[in-house]
């Protein structure tokens, strides 16, 4: 673990230096408070410092102080050397934001025991952090394919409605189904199924743009939301994304299992208002469509122009049916 070293006098630093390095830490030295509190500014700065309590540009009270006011989610365990030893200066240094004391002339001992305090605390904080954003990310994403889950995706796709209609902008989602899914998991297994969903996921995620939203919307149907996309731009990426999936089998522990994809894609903006039901409900319209036709297709609804219109695309891409 990396520790800072902040003193103004060089021998002080070099007999601390010795001692820390001798057991493995690695030192980051400053020779006044000024560039001590430049170090702890740094992406990379260290998580435990060495302060001493007198220095020339800021002494060790004032960055303790300094660091408890930042907003930073990192802790800095904070360990001033003194000379002082009467209890109100211990207090006001405790108070001020320090973790811990240590008088010098100090016991190289009791330093390290005292750093390895910190280490604990440090360590400790970093555990808790972990364990907060896999909360997180289990709150958030589909514990399978790792895509947003249907609750975050549809919030997305709320919120970007709302943005859509106050700018006059444009707005297309693809709602996707995974062909003949039910045949996959009774012939290989559900195994076999949830391997199928995760390349699926994939290959979508592989052709959308950075700024689209992906989520699993329910069992094989996958909602992705397309901002500022038009009928051109919708239809190229949702005819993109189904070649991709078509493109070549997906590799499973019961051998090569043969996959297509249905889409159904709505579009909307300009002066065209729909309510967020309508919208989703002309998507799965579409979706409806492109299985009765065959599946293996994209088909489109275009609310744009005239609500009601229905448009297909990719009439000659190729529909027929696989295992």
């Amino acid at each position: 673990m990396r520790v800072l070293i902040a003193d103004d006098d060089r021998v002080s630093r070099r007999l601390l230096n010795v001692i820390l390095e001798k057991n493995h830490y690695e030192v980051v030295e400053a020779e006044d408070g000024s560039e001590a509190w430049a170090a702890l500014q740094q992406p990379d700065s260290p998580r435990l410092a060495i302060l001493d309590w007198m220095m020339p540009k800021m002494d060790g009270i004032q960055i303790c102080q300094e660091l408890r006011k930042s907003a930073s989610e990192l802790y800095v365990y904070v360990l001033l050397l003194t000379t002082k030893n009467l209890k109100a200066d211990v207090v006001s240094g405790l108070e001020a934001g320090a973790d811990d004391y240590l008088t010098k002339p100090f016991h190289a001992q009791e330093l390290l025991a005292r750093l390895r305090i910190g280490k604990r605390i440090i360590d400790l904080q970093g555990k808790l952090i972990a364990a907060r954003e896999a909360l997180r990310d289990a709150a958030t994403h589909d514990s399978l394919t790792g895509l947003w889950n249907r609750t975050v995706v549809v919030d997305l796709l709320k919120g970007e409605l709302n943005r859509t209609q106050r700018q006059y902008g444009f707005l297309s989602i693809i709602m996707l189904d995974v062909d003949h899914f039910k045949a996959i998991n009774d012939t290989y297994g559900h195994q076999v199924g949830d391997t199928v969903l995760c390349e699926v996921a994939k290959r979508l995620t592989s052709v959308v743009r950075p700024y689209d939203a992906a989520g699993r919307y329910g069992g094989e149907e996958f909602l992705i939301v397309l901002p500022r996309c038009d009928e051109h731009d919708s239809v190229d990426i949702a005819e993109r994304i189904r070649a991709c999936i078509d493109d070549y089998p997906v590799d499973t522990y019961a051998g090569r299992v043969s996959v297509t994809a249905s889409l159904g894609v709505s579009i909307t903006g300009g002066d065209n208002s729909v309510e967020f039901e309508s919208f989703l409900r002309c998507a799965d319209d579409a979706l409806y469509r492109a299985k009765k036709s065959g599946r293996n297709r994209v088909e489109v609804t275009d609310l744009t122009s005239m609500p009601g219109v229905f448009t297909s695309v990719n009439e000659s891409s190729p529909v027929g049916e696989r295992a």
